[in-house]
């Protein structure tokens, strides 16, 4: 394989991974560092009333899902009552009935919201034929007249938008405006008015009414404004200053000009609102917008299995990590090992034990285990049985151990039980082997190198960021991937050889 399909390959692995990487951290909102919160907004309607030992049914609009808030939960509170939810003419209704109440009655609506930064794919709004406005005699021959000295001074829909409400903010409003305006002149009833007004003008418009997302607001107050239906979509306008758009924190309740409550069988109707900021994990929070934006990437990653599973996960993909620095301990600095993954699995078990106490029972364990298995060697047994009796007696050590530092109250020594035993015994008899072969000089120095690639391997791996990056990022594996192969084809120098040629690079110099 040339170097060319090398390179071609480890490059498309990065490009894909990181891909998806930024992909999932921009335009999926994935938090890049954990334990990040955000805000979220819990709004409550409370709804408070007097029965009348009758049936009673009061219906109320609840808000919807937009292209800057999303509702993640939604709760109706009410002992006794029936609950219906009904959607009509893209608004939501919340129906709570009963055959007989009595007495003072509360009802509460309660939701959680959270904000979309980004649109949500919603189809083309119905429009219905435009209505005419609801006035007659004087006030409809004062509204034309209004209507059309604006639209004298317009060049479009928005000019006239603007026009129109500076002209009903306006201090002397003039005749017309004063007449239509009353005496009371609210935003609620600037909007209603604009909405007629541009009916007169053949534009479609409609009222909106909601709530702003404050901090904290025990009597939230309902704000009012404009939609004008413009180029197959919704235009809002803030009714205070007439400018296209309005407040970011402004979350949509319900729409047109009709009562937020309608009720039978009631009297002395009240509704309150309110507004509590809390904070949430931005992890959660990003799967829970995942769902809403793109479910089927959220339905084929880890977050779609159990917990249980998802836990395993968040250990076992520290692996990869931990295999790619032991690459670059053995084949650019040259630290030598017993095994290629030994290193990697002692540092997992390092996670129970912690490293300094991982460290004195690791070394613990193999110098007793490489003591009982010299004596063995005088025995003459075969490979077989040599391993079985070694692996015997590295649980028996586990066990007596186990109970030493238990009395001790040493709870850390508990935990030795999580070593991997087999490799504990497979890393004794290799130690045995190269003591044998090579001298007790060179298998203490590949003991040495296994101990400290497993420790760098752990103090890697124990990094909740890291922890964090490849459970929430799993495609970083193909980076991983992409660097091992390269590395795969490195044939230089390892940093602890250069001292053995450092005495020809002397001679090449004096030459």
């Amino acid at each position: 394989m040339n170097k060319r399909h090398l390179y071609l390959l480890a490059g498309s692995l990065a490009t894909i991974g990181l891909i998806l990487f930024f992909y999932k951290l921009f335009v999926m909102d994935f938090p890049l560092v954990p334990e990040v919160k955000t805000y979220i907004w819990n709004i409550e309607a409370h709804l408070t009333f007097e029965a009348g030992n009758k049936p009673a049914k009061v219906s109320m609009f609840i808000p919807r899902n937009s292209s800057r808030f999303t509702i993640v939960n939604e709760n109706f509170v009410s002992k006794g009552y029936g609950v219906n939810v009904s959607t009509e003419k893209g608004q939501r209704q919340v129906h709570w009935s009963i055959r007989k109440a009595k007495g003072p009655q509360s009802l509460y609506y309660r939701a959680t919201v959270i904000r979309m930064d980004r649109d949500v794919i919603a189809p083309k709004p119905a429009i219905s034929k435009q209505k005419g406005p609801d006035l007659e005699g004087a006030y409809l021959e004062a509204s034309k007249a209004l209507i059309t000295e604006v639209r004298k001074k317009s060049a479009d829909t928005d000019s006239l938008v603007t026009g129109l409400f500076k002209r009903l903010n306006a201090l002397e409003p003039g005749d017309s405006a004063a007449l239509l305006l009353g005496k009371k002149a609210t935003v609620h009833k600037k909007v209603d008015l604009a909405v007629q007004l541009l009916a007169l003008a053949g534009i479609h418009a409609r009222a909106v009414h909601g709530i702003r997302l404050e901090e904290q607001r025990r009597e939230a107050p309902v704000v009012h404004w404009l939609e004008v239906y413009e180029k197959d979509s919704w235009i809002s306008y803030e009714p205070a200053s007439g400018v296209r758009d309005i407040p970011e924190d402004y979350l949509a309740w319900w729409r047109d000009m009709v009562e937020l409550v309608q009720a039978q069988g009631v009297k002395k109707l009240n509704v309150s609102m309110s507004v509590v900021r809390g904070e949430e994990a931005a992890l959660q929070l990003a799967v829970e917008k995942g769902i809403i934006k793109k479910p089927f990437l959220l339905d084929f990653s880890l977050f779609s299995l159990p917990v249980q599973i998802q836990a395993v996960y968040r250990v076992l993909l520290l692996v990869p990590i931990g295999v790619l620095f032991l690459v670059i301990l053995r084949n650019v600095i040259g630290i030598r090992t017993f095994g290629t993954f030994m290193p990697v699995l002692i540092a997992l078990s390092f996670r129970e034990t912690q490293l300094l106490w991982g460290i004195f029972l690791f070394t613990t364990l193999i110098g007793i285990g490489l003591l009982i298995r010299l004596y063995l060697e005088h025995l003459k047994l075969l490979v077989v049985p040599r391993l079985a009796a070694i692996l015997i007696v590295v649980i028996g050590l586990m066990a007596l151990l186990s109970v030493l530092t238990n009395k001790l109250g040493l709870e850390r020594g508990i935990s030795v039980a999580l070593f991997p035993m087999v490799i504990l015994s497979m890393t004794i008899e290799r130690m045995s082997i190269v003591w044998e072969e090579l001298g007790a000089f060179e298998a203490i120095k590949q003991g040495t190198g296994s101990l400290i690639a497993a420790a760098i391997a752990y103090l890697i791996m124990s990094v909740k960021y890291v922890e964090h990056l490849l459970f929430v990022f799993p495609e970083i594996l193909l980076i991983l991937l992409a660097a091992t192969i390269l590395l795969g084809r490195y044939s230089g120098f390892r940093l602890l050889e250069l001292r053995r040629f450092k005495a020809l690079a002397d001679i090449k110099s004096d030459v």
